[in-house]
């Protein structure tokens, strides 16, 4: 199996309760009916409750979702409480956050962090900072947890992939110029992504223009703390750095450049210094090298939420939605 199977098989196994909030978008009802189907999930649409009926009817699937509408949600008032609570050094009074709840993705958000909901994915409709943003401000962080940061899984299994498997690319969307000890936190999330997701031990790689003192630069010594940071918080995890990309990936040229390497060229976790890296990094692999790029995927908050692209497709919203009930079982797992 591939990685996305693995992902889809795994939740089959513990199907959570996702809630997707915006329900009224045709492909975001066509991958929420095809996840309840396939038994993944059980999908909650949110929005207005006709239109929704008619997006399922359309698609022979009247009775397959949930359907919540804030307008007319029993518990809308309890939320508004809730997240005035909540957010109440932000919100002027009981108003405002009944305003702010009227936005499905706020109204999803406080299902998931009340209890009533598993996870939730958005973004086909919204733009990626307002989504981010709203899951930051109404889920937060897990307890202990520093960075919120972000992930792509990378799946070279083309037969011009010479080398094949499940890597991750971390942040590739989140934090811009994240310091020495955030880059030792987005490593930590990212093994334990990479755990998650793909079923294998993570093996992370710090990258940088510099293999083992190649290069000498303010940046290089930036990775290089980073990794000491992570050796003295989690020394059980498989990790090495400052390496080029080449030396974290290739075996062949680990042997040449990083001889020492405990990764020995099988990096399968690349921490990039930066977003402007990683972001270029990860649309190189996509565009160019054919890899299957599967996210932005957020992780580090108490709870899943995760973003869409507005150009998804139906079959995206189901693969967000299998990813999204992995990340819940996890949380379950590891509370």
């Amino acid at each position: 199996m591939n990685a996305l199977e693995i992902i889809v098989a795994n939740a089959r196994r513990n199907p959570k309760c996702i809630v997707l909030s915006e329900g009224e978008d045709p492909r975001v009802a066509e991958g929420a009916v095809r996840a309840a189907r396939e038994r993944i999930a059980q999908p909650v649409l949110i929005g207005n409750r006709r239109r929704i009926e008619d997006a399922l009817a359309r698609l022979d699937a009247a009775d397959v979702c949930g359907i919540v509408d804030p307008d007319t949600s029993e518990k809308f008032d309890d939320y508004a409480r809730a997240f005035l609570k909540h957010r109440g050094e932000k919100l002027a009074d009981l108003d405002e956050a009944r305003k702010a709840l009227a936005d499905p993705l706020f109204f999803a958000a406080m299902m998931v962090r009340q209890g009533d909901a598993d996870g939730t994915v958005g973004g086909a409709v919204n733009t990626t900072s307002k989504t981010v943003r709203v899951a930051l401000q109404v889920i937060g962080p897990a307890p202990g947890v520093k960075t919120v940061s972000s992930l792509f899984l990378m799946i070279l299994d083309q037969d011009y992939h010479k080398k094949k498997g499940s890597f991750i690319f971390s942040d590739c969307g989140l934090v811009v110029e994240p310091t020495s000890g955030q880059l030792a936190d987005i490593a930590i999330s990212s093994a334990a992504s990479y755990h998650a997701l793909a079923g294998d031990v993570p093996r992370i790689a710090f990258l940088s223009f510099s293999t083992k003192g190649s290069a000498g630069h303010q940046r290089v010594d930036h990775v290089c703390e980073a990794l000491a940071r992570l050796k003295s918080i989690r020394p059980d995890l498989i990790a090495d750095g400052e390496l080029q990309f080449d030396a974290a990936f290739v075996p062949e040229i680990a042997r040449a450049k990083a001889p020492g390497s405990e990764l020995g060229g099988n990096a399968n976790v690349l921490i990039f210094p930066n977003l402007e890296a990683g972001n270029i990094g990860y649309k190189i692999a996509e565009r160019i090298g054919g890899a299957t790029a599967i996210g932005p995927i957020l992780q580090g908050l108490a709870k899943p939420a995760n973003d869409l692209s507005r150009g998804c497709s139906a079959t995206d919203v189901f693969h967000a939605i299998a990813v999204t009930t992995v990340q819940a079982a996890q949380a379950d797992s590891s509370t």
